[in-house]
């Protein structure tokens, strides 16, 4: 067996100590360092429920033809009640893409006595209250409405949307279109679930 020196066995278990704490500090460092290497804000959260709607609603004017009287001026999207995050995605839609060669803007409505000659009314889930007046104030007007509860479709509203296996659809009244005036293509039908 070989004989170790005292001194030189304390070197060693003072080197192992220091190490250990060394690596425990560095640890201690580097935990501590490590939020200034991460962005602090990842930037806005992203609401994509109303990202996906609002692709459907603005490729929805690509299907539907609104009659004569409705092809002057701005193309307008009205949201009836509170939907912060749709309007922000269709506004920034709006900045960048048309309708039919006009532009088209968006308005955050509180009532349905303001949605005057819109061409699109969409009313979130949470304003299910006022679906009825809205249809009353468009009745006789060209203005499609759209909704998110079961059954809209069947009530009055045009487009419905729902959630089918995990997918956002839409249902399609195409009598309540051709009340309207509105004329909905054959592309549009065949991806819509088709009610009465």
């Amino acid at each position: 067996m070989r004989f170790i020196p005292k001194v030189y066995y304390i070197y060693i278990l003072t080197k192992e100590k220091f190490v250990k704490k060394f690596l425990i500090v560095l640890t201690l460092l580097f935990m501590i360092a490590l939020p200034a290497f991460t962005p602090a804000d990842q930037g806005p959260k992203v609401d994509t429920n109303a990202k996906i709607k609002a692709v459907f609603i603005y490729n929805f004017t690509k299907y539907i033809e609104w009659p004569a009287d409705y092809q002057a001026g701005d193309f307008t999207i009205a949201i009836l009640g509170d939907n912060a995050s749709l309007y922000k995605e269709l506004s920034n839609m709006s900045k960048v893409k048309k309708v039919a060669n006009r532009p088209f803007t968006i308005k955050l409505i509180n009532d349905a006595s303001q949605i005057g000659k819109s061409h699109i009314v969409y009313i979130p889930r949470n304003n299910n209250a006022v679906v009825g007046k809205a249809l009353s104030t468009v009745k006789g007007k060209s203005t499609l409405i759209v909704t998110e509860s079961p059954g809209y479709a069947q009530r009055g509203a045009t487009i419905n949307f729902t959630i089918t296996g995990g997918q956002q659809k839409f249902e399609l009244n195409k009598s309540t279109a051709q009340q309207h005036n509105l004329k909905v293509s054959s592309t549009l039908e065949n991806k819509a679930v088709l009610v009465n």
